[in-house]
Parts: C-alpha cells; sequence; structure tokens
C-alpha cells in the first residue's frame, strides 16, 4: 500500500526559514517530502561550470545538512518536472503539492501545465507568494492597469507596506514534519551535467551601516559599499521580508527603493510578457542596430579601449558580479556607442551574472537603451570618459580591473564618443518618428 503524503517543492526558495510555501506544507495534516528539481530545459542552456549551478548544489547541500537533523533529506532530482512528478504520483498516494509561485513566462506556462496534470490525478496544487512583497495586481493605479512608471509605483508600493506591514512564516519551526524520500541522494554536479566553477558566488551583506550609508555609498564602484544581495534573492536564500524589514528600519530609504524596483520589473514582465523578447515602445524595435559581431565581442572580453566600460565588463567576466553604476554605463555603451541590439546585451549578461533574474535584467537593458518602461530618454548617452570623473576619478576601480589601460597594448577606443553620440541620435530619431 502506497503511502499518503504532501510534497513540498523548493524551486526559488532554498531556505528552510521564513518560507511562505513550506510554513502551509508543514502546518498541514500530512508528512511532507522534500524535494527539488534540476530541470534539464534550463540547464541545456547553460554552460557546464556555471557558477549558480555550483552554488545551487552547495545550497541544497545545507539545506540536507539541516534536514539530516530532523530524519529528512531532500530528494533531488534531474529532467523535466511534470515526468518526475508523474513518477512520485506513482510511488506515493499524493494529496497536495505545495511551492511557491514563480512569475517569469517559461515558469508560468510550465505551472500550468503541471497544474493540468496533477488535477487529472486528483492532486491538489497549491502555490504561495514568497519572493516579493507585492504581487502582480497589487500595485496598481486606481482603474487597475499596471504602472509603467517606477515613482508612483514605489509611492503606492510604501502606501501599501505602511498600511498592512509584514506577516512572517516561521516555517523552521516545524521542521519535523519532514519525512526521508525513497529516492533520497543528492545528486553529484556530475550527475547532472556540470563541473565546480571556480568562480563563487559572493555572501552578502546586509548592515545597518551598510543600508544607513546607501544612498552617500553606491555608486562609487571602488568601494565595497554594495550588498551582494541579488543572488541570494534570485535563489530564495534570503528571505524577502527579512531584508524589507530591516531596509524599512533604516531612516534612509534608498536601500529600500532598489528592493522597489526589483518587483517593480517583476510586475512589468508579468503584465507584459512581450518584454521579454521585443522592445516594450513597439516603435524602437524600427532601430536599425550595427550588430558589428567584432564590436560585440571586444566589448564582452573589456577591450573597447574606454577603462572604466572595460574594467566593468572583466569584472563580469571574472567574478560574476558587476557594479551597479559601471552596468548602466556599459549597457549604454553598447546599445547607443556601437548600435548594437540590447537583447545582444540582455543575453550575454543572462549568462555571466550571478544575480541575474530575467525581469530586473530585461527591465534594466531596455532602460539603457531608452526602449523600455521608465527608460532612459533617447538622448540621453554616457559619456564613459567623464563618468570616470564622475564615479572612479581616483582609478581605483580602474586599476584594479583593467590595470593595463596606461600600457602601450591597451585597444585604442573602438569607436570616437562624439562621433557615436551624433550616429546614435541620427538613427534613434529615424526609428521613432
Amino acid at each position: 500500500m502506497k503511502t499518503t503524503i504532501n510534497i513540498f517543492w523548493f524551486r526559488r526558495d532554498l531556505r528552510l526559514d521564513d518560507n511562505c510555501g513550506l510554513f502551509h506544507a508543514l502546518k498541514s495534516d500530512k508528512k511532507i517530502l522534500p524535494i527539488f528539481i534540476f530541470d534539464e530545459e534550463i540547464l541545456r542552456k547553460l554552460p557546464k561550470d556555471d557558477a549558480r549551478v555550483t552554488f545551487l548544489h552547495q545550497e541544497l547541500e545545507n539545506i540536507n545538512n539541516q534536514l539530516l537533523k530532523v530524519n529528512s533529506e531532500i530528494s533531488v532530482f534531474h529532467g523535466k518536472p511534470t515526468q518526475i512528478l508523474k513518477k512520485l504520483s506513482e510511488q506515493y498516494t499524493i494529496e497536495t503539492i505545495f511551492t511557491n509561485h514563480d512569475y517569469e513566462p517559461y515558469a508560468i506556462q510550465r505551472d500550468l501545465e503541471i497544474k493540468e496534470f496533477l488535477t487529472s490525478k486528483k492532486i491538489h496544487f497549491k502555490t504561495y507568494k514568497d519572493q516579493v512583497i507585492f504581487e502582480r495586481n497589487e500595485i496598481v493605479k486606481k482603474d487597475g492597469t499596471a504602472y509603467k512608471v517606477y515613482t508612483p509605483f514605489s509611492r503606492k508600493w510604501i502606501e501599501a507596506f505602511q498600511f498592512r506591514g509584514l506577516e512572517f512564516f516561521p516555517s523552521e519551526e516545524n521542521l519535523e514534519n519532514f519525512i526521508k524520500g525513497k529516492n533520497n541522494t543528492l545528486l553529484t554536479l556530475g550527475e547532472i551535467g556540470f563541473i565546480k566553477s571556480s568562480i563563487k558566488v559572493e555572501s552578502y551583506t546586509v548592515s545597518t551601516k551598510l543600508i544607513d550609508d546607501y544612498e552617500e555609498t553606491r555608486n562609487f564602484p571602488a568601494k565595497d559599499s554594495t550588498s551582494k544581495l541579488g543572488t541570494h534573492l534570485r535563489f530564495g536564500t534570503v528571505s524577502i521580508r527579512k531584508m524589507v524589514d530591516k531596509a524599512s528600519k533604516s531612516n534612509n530609504i534608498t536601500f529600500l527603493k532598489e528592493l522597489i524596483w526589483r518587483e517593480f520589473f517583476m510586475q512589468i514582465l508579468w503584465h507584459f510578457p512581450h518584454t521579454a523578447k521585443d522592445s516594450f515602445k513597439p516603435q524602437y524595435d524600427r532601430i536599425i542596430w550595427r550588430n558589428n559581431e567584432q564590436e560585440f565581442k571586444a566589448w564582452c572580453k573589456g577591450e573597447t579601449g574606454y577603462p572604466l566600460v572595460d574594467a566593468g565588463m572583466r569584472e563580469l567576466n571574472q567574478t560574476g558580479f558587476m557594479h551597479n553604476r559601471v552596468r548602466m554605463l556599459v549597457g549604454s555603451f553598447l546599445c547607443k556607442h556601437l548600435l548594437i541590439d540590447w537583447r545582444w546585451g540582455e543575453a550575454y549578461f543572462a549568462e555571466k551574472l550571478h544575480d541575474y533574474e530575467q525581469s530586473s535584467n530585461i527591465g534594466n537593458w531596455q532602460w539603457v537603451a531608452g526602449t523600455g518602461v521608465d527608460a532612459a530618454p533617447y538622448f540621453r548617452i554616457f559619456n564613459p570618459t567623464t563618468q570616470i570623473l564622475k564615479f572612479d576619478k581616483d582609478l581605483n576601480y580602474i586599476k584594479k580591473w583593467a590595470p593595463d589601460f596606461q600600457e602601450l597594448t591597451y585597444p585604442t577606443e573602438i569607436v570616437e564618443h562624439k562621433f557615436a553620440r551624433e550616429r546614435c541620435l541620427k538613427v534613434y530619431k529615424e526609428a521613432i518618428q
């Protein structure tokens, strides 16, 4: 006779504390089998030494070590989620599968198919809000339409937050309700077709001082004053509620506003899924991009001849991280100086950035290209030389990541700034008029 259980499916919520879906699962009247699925559809697009996969695997080991203390283990699978869940439904009598919402277009489609399959098997599929404070239609205009500009969205977000407050979900208090699965081996990286990355995902720092000083320090890439929180929010190794709670207690809300930007871009992608591939403003898809492959390769390698651009790209390639101020510059440079389609840059960042989150990546790339919501106007073109004077005047960041910038072997400028600016203005004007 098959054992009757419920399942909690870990996805972008790799932690045992303050996990909403997990909290509700552990409060249910059945024992919980914890599972994680390495989705082959996602993995097949990644390089074999992808640092994010190594990070994911390490976090699963951490969860497993905690579960061993309560006589449980996480069951880890590799394949298509629907097929894995089908096999589990043959091994157990499953009453309910609990998980947390995922908002990306692929995940939405995947979950619709899974719900259809589970319904046919009379298995409930319950999902919860966990990776954001407000989702979907919770922060919208009075007429129910989505905000397309950040500032009014953030005002409404803060009003709603002050009115509703935060509810925490102490899932860590009921871990004794887990069971061990029949397939309870933690797959090795090799078994899912990967090798350990030589690049490490950095741990995050969200100290009171960092939050209080954030407005003053955040624009200077040489200072170690960013939280490195993005990757941990992306994979849910940290609770967004705990981070927002901490940020909201500071007298300076600049750090909190960065967390709100993340939710702004998430709801934009949810309301306007076409922006994953197309410009939010359709007339910008008429831009005739140059898309010079050699220039794109030079940009990728950090060999444009512009030291701040090159330093940023080399930091990205070596560490999987790039300072946010520099991200704006390198993005603008690709789209406006080189007239290369923002989608090329978005794809490169998707491959390299540890904190890659589809909505933020697309939102920020469309912002610098001028094609998206609340975008930088097309005539705003960063000067990559004066940006050094503003944000790295002592050249500390450049010396760290592009130490050859004064050598004779350093590349000559790939394009002259004044010429590139005028060319960009002409091409953009022709497209949008």
